[in-house]
């Protein structure tokens, strides 16, 4: 991913943000005819210590084994990651400038690295809990699985996990850093009369927005 200076962030804070807040991530891997893209759930790997760097460090996934994608997958198969944070369109209405442009602001992760498909069920089944607990915790009502893993090993034989080695990460963090304080204002006063999505850009911008201060026109 091509990431101007100007919309980069400095170290692993902010990305380890967007992969623990959006699990949702695109894993992409080449293809013989075209380029495999299965979304699916993925998260740091539970014993990664909170201040270690994310290069050296693992994510964990899982899909349908009946997917064509799992069956092109070996061991140190190339894969790139992709997670998806907020995002939103911005009109040049709020800029009050001529001339203008639209744009969209948004944050998005790729995470770079070699992928390792797990074959021993148990390691499996210790990925779906793990991706369980991580997704309960964040986003659902803390639920135990404890009763449900009789049927957890039912369908284990269909789920294929894997674990992929971080080698590189590319931080996008386009939150209308180009623009003056004032126009910034404007779109921070527009996002925050939007849905959820929104307010959270506004949120982003407030804290990123003045980096174009430190790092003058864009690169």
């Amino acid at each position: 991913m091509f990431v101007p200076k100007i919309y980069r962030v400095e170290g692993d804070e902010w990305p380890r943000r967007v992969i623990r807040e959006h699990a949702l991530a695109t894993l992409t891997t080449n293809g013989t005819e075209f380029p495999h893209a299965t979304h699916l759930p993925s998260l740091l790997a539970p014993e990664t210590p909170p201040d270690a760097p994310l290069v050296g460090a693992e994510l964990l996934g899982h899909m349908n084994r009946a997917n064509p994608h799992w069956r092109a997958l070996a061991d140190g198969t190339p894969a790139l990651m992709v997670f998806q944070g907020p995002g939103a369109y911005v009109t040049p209405a709020v800029y009050r400038v001529d001339p203008a442009a639209p744009t969209w602001d948004f944050v998005s992760v790729h995470v770079r690295g070699q992928l390792r498909p797990v074959e021993d069920r148990e390691e499996t089944l210790g990925i779906i809990l793990a991706t369980v607990a991580h997704l309960e915790g964040a986003l659902g009502d803390t639920w135990d699985p404890t009763s449900s893993l009789d049927y957890f090993r039912q369908i284990l034989p269909g789920v294929g996990a894997f674990r992929l080695e971080i080698e590189a990460v590319d931080a996008m963090f386009k939150l209308s850093q180009e623009k003056d304080d004032k126009v910034r204002q404007r779109v921070i006063a527009r996002f925050e009369e939007g849905d959820g999505r929104h307010r959270r850009l506004a949120e982003l911008i407030r804290v990123h927005g003045g980096d174009a201060d430190r790092h003058g026109a864009q690169a």
